[in-house]
């Protein structure tokens, strides 16, 4: 299960609760009746088993005939709000009828159930305004302030209209009759690109014949767009609901009726005017252009312009004749290798190849056959064997003499009385006569023998000096 949170919980029964109790009508017994600073009126509804907190905000209460007090039964026309802060639920008050008013509001709102369900307030069944209407129909009293109203807009804000009034009651016995009649004879006898349908604010009452039957019928049969503007713009009405336009006030209603024509103007005179200040910008930036154009060395002579780009096409031509040149070149050595293998592959061409090879292996056949029979003779010549073994002792006489004298030589390079000559000298104990080869060998007093390259001293030792190890 899901865990929420107050602000998640809140939320939701606030969607809950404000999307099935859109619409409600609520009547009751005021009272803890608090009138704010900001003209806000907050009071609890009661009956004998129950309460609701309410509030009536200031523009509600325009078009009440006095303020409510406390212990008025009154009947309240609203929608069921959550103030999320403190997590309470409240009636917000749109509309509000004193005892007597209540079966009226009743009456209205079953009214208005009933023909939303038949489709009469749908929304895609309204029909747009025409965007430049030549006649404008006005179905309203003749005497009262609303056409003033309407004609004073149009005259100020507009010019080339032609309005059509058609004057009818507005309330009373006969009103919806009058209201009714004029509207079929406006789509009957097609006078009016659009109408105007209204009358100035007044109470639940008064505004009735606005939400007969009768009325609303009419305006939905008819072909030419409606603007219902009926009362203030706080008072509500089934005209309002099943016209193609609704004006707060009849003021407005004439606003809306020329509006796209008057924006169509605005927009007409605000391009006008890009168009004149684009128009002088433009000029000043050709004529600007044009004098920079006439300083520019390039349009004196064309071959400012023009000489690199002769010179790159000359460097192009050179490199693409030699590119050519090229690529002949190397298909024509190509052509000739190919040729070349062509004639290669021919048979008569491959025989004579074979033919030379043939000869070349017949002539070293011959040339192999002839040299072995030429050894194989002269093995059975004895003059021939003879001559030979002769030259092979010379060879290895000579060798043996060559090593001999090698050897001599390197006998004498080694004989001792070699090195006398040299500088050397040899020591030989006088008494045994054997050479001494080191001074732990001879003694103190002994008498030696050294041997020079050309004679022999005798001598006695006075001193041995042994050398460091």
């Amino acid at each position: 299960m899901k865990i929420l949170s107050v602000s998640e919980l809140t939320q939701e029964i606030k969607r809950q609760l404000e999307t099935n109790f859109r619409s409600i009508s609520v009547k009751g017994e005021i009272s803890n009746l608090k009138v704010q600073t900001s003209g806000h009126i907050y009071f609890t509804l009661k009956d004998k088993d129950a309460q609701i907190s309410a509030v009536l905000f200031k523009g509600s209460t325009k078009s009440l005939s006095r303020l409510p007090k406390e212990g008025d039964q009154i009947v309240a026309l609203g929608e069921l709000t959550v103030y999320s802060p403190r997590g309470s639920y409240q009636l917000l008050v749109r509309e509000l009828q004193y005892q007597g008013v209540g079966e009226l509001l009743t009456q209205l709102h079953e009214r208005k159930n009933r023909l939303q369900a038949l489709g009469y307030f749908a929304k895609e069944r309204k029909r747009k305004l025409p965007p430049f209407p030549k006649t404008i129909g006005v179905i309203t009293s003749p005497t009262g302030a609303v056409i003033q109203d309407i004609l004073h807009i149009l005259q100020r804000r507009h010019s080339g209209f032609h309005l059509i009034l058609c004057p009818v009651k507005v309330q009373g016995e006969g009103a919806k009759e009058e209201i009714a009649q004029a509207i079929y004879d406006f789509n009957r006898y097609k006078l009016a690109d659009v109408l105007i349908v209204g009358r100035g604010g007044g109470s639940l009452e008064d505004l009735w014949a606005f939400n007969e039957e009768i009325v609303v019928e009419a305006i939905f049969r008819s072909t030419i767009p409606v603007i219902s503007a009926v009362g203030h713009e706080t008072d509500f009405s089934l005209s309002d609901f099943v016209a193609d336009v609704r004006a707060p006030t009849p003021s407005a209603a004439a606003e809306i009726v020329l509006a796209e024509k008057n924006q169509q103007l605005q927009f007409i005179l605000q391009a006008k005017t890009r168009i004149n200040q684009s128009a002088l910008l433009l000029v000043s930036r050709l004529k600007k252009q044009i004098s920079s154009l006439q300083k520019n060395p390039y349009l004196i002579s064309p071959y400012l312009l023009l000489s690199k780009r002769l010179q790159d096409l000359d460097d192009k031509k050179a490199q693409l004749t030699f590119s050519i040149s090229s690529f002949l070149s190397q298909k024509k050595m190509q052509l000739l290798a190919l040729n070349k293998q062509k004639n290669a592959l021919e048979p008569s061409y491959q025989i004579q190849i074979a033919r030379e090879k043939l000869l070349t292996v017949q002539r070293s056949i011959e040339n192999s056959l002839k040299q072995t029979l030429r050894l194989k003779k002269q093995s059975f010549d004895q003059g021939f064997m003879q001559k030979k073994i002769d030259s092979l002792l010379l060879s290895l006489l000579k060798k043996k003499k060559e090593n001999l004298v090698k050897l001599a030589s390197h006998l004498t390079s080694i004989d001792p009385k070699n090195l006398l000559t040299k500088g050397y000298c040899i020591l030989f104990s006088e008494n045994k006569d054997s050479v001494i080869l080191s001074s732990k060998q001879a003694t103190v007093s002994q008498n030696l023998k050294i041997l020079l390259k050309d004679g022999i001293i005798s001598t006695e030792v006075k001193e041995i000096i042994y050398a460091p190890n």
